[in-house]
């Protein structure tokens, strides 16, 4: 029986959850054993699971949930070094270098288990099978809209938390930006891909106009003087060996209309930043970091965007992992033997 263990998010703000009620009633009436955590956080019940047939367990007992079971997350777990010894299906951020991807791969090896990235968890055609893309890119135009608006009036962009839904938060965008009394433009790049398409909607819907690239337009390799030629620009391009640099690390010091980089695709400490102007996430308290002054240049890099819209954007990755989750039965194959290969190749422990 596969057991899988929904836990609670320990991120600050983190209200998102990868399996709604819904599904774990899916998952149960095909035999699947569930337990989700307790959570104050999250945008669904603990009640409605509990409808659904799920077991409940206490926020953050999955250190001791029993060694067979799944533990099942989006974000981070605490960075407290301690060994893991089950199987995590999560988000890692482990395998392009970052030192924090270091330390959970380390706890990895040190406690037995394993890690099923849902980033790497593709189909044999190497195309992700779940994702937050869209409403990252939604939320990440969303807020670099906000920072543009302040920064026109000479103030710093405000905090942001969640909105309810997608409406409020477009009500709040369209009152920034209509009272600078301008309409700036933005270039996307990556425009044809989830991220993309959810950047270009919200533009769209704020009257914004976009310039869309994708291969095409950057299979010359650079550079990218047309980057600083809009006033915004969306990074919604997945970092990876090969991908160029599209905003060069002196850019504040040249000639450009650019005021506000969205990195939605938000690799700041990865040796395969494409914007390396800035060196660390933002947050929802401070969404911006200011790189240059005289004319102002800010960098609007918050790692867990969707977050701020956790109703929607949980119900859509929801969905679209539900179909995966009930092939967990099947683990050494399909989806999941392809995300535990890139694990052992990451660990060393490839054949």
């Amino acid at each position: 029986m596969v057991h899988l263990w929904v836990r609670a998010e320990s991120r600050p703000h983190e209200e998102r959850v990868g399996l709604l009620p819904e599904g774990a009633r899916v998952l149960i009436a095909r035999g699947f054993r569930v337990t989700v955590e307790e959570s104050a956080d999250r945008v669904f019940p603990i009640a409605a699971y509990r409808e659904a047939g799920a077991e409940v367990a206490p926020e953050g007992s999955w250190p001791e949930a029993p060694r067979e079971a799944l533990i099942f997350g989006l974000k981070e777990l605490p960075d407290d070094g301690t060994p893991l010894p089950h199987r995590h299906i999560m988000f890692g951020h482990a395998y392009k270098g970052q030192s924090a991807g270091a330390r959970l791969l380390d706890r990895f090896k040190a406690g037995g288990g394993a890690l099923y990235d849902l980033e790497y968890l593709v189909d044999e055609n190497g195309r992700r099978v779940a994702a937050f893309g869209y409403w990252a890119g939604y939320a990440g135009a969303a807020v670099s809209l906000l920072a543009w608006a302040a920064q026109r009036q000479d103030k710093p962009c405000p905090p942001v938390t969640t909105w309810p839904q997608a409406g409020d938060m477009r009500a709040d965008v369209k009152a920034a930006v209509e009272s600078t009394g301008e309409t700036p433009d933005a270039l996307v790049i990556g425009a044809l891909g989830r991220v993309g398409s959810g950047a270009r909607d919200l533009c769209s819907a704020m009257s914004v106009p976009v310039t869309p690239w994708d291969m095409a337009e950057t299979a010359h390799g650079g550079p990218f003087p047309e980057v600083l030629d809009h006033a915004l620009f969306f990074n919604c391009i997945l970092a990876g060996p090969g991908v160029p640099v599209f905003v060069p690390e002196d850019a504040g010091g040249l000639d450009r209309k650019l005021r506000v980089i969205g990195d939605i695709a938000c690799d700041p400490d990865s040796s395969f930043n494409p914007v390396p102007v800035y060196d660390r996430a933002t947050s929802w308290e401070a969404p911006v970091l200011r790189v240059h002054d005289a004319p102002p240049l800010e960098v609007m890099a918050i790692d867990n965007l969707p977050s701020l819209l956790p109703l929607e954007s949980s119900e859509d990755f929801a969905a679209q992992l539900l179909p995966h989750l009930a092939t967990l039965d099947a683990l050494d194959s399909g989806v999941w033997g392809r995300a535990r290969t890139e694990f052992d190749k990451h660990t060393g422990e490839a054949a």
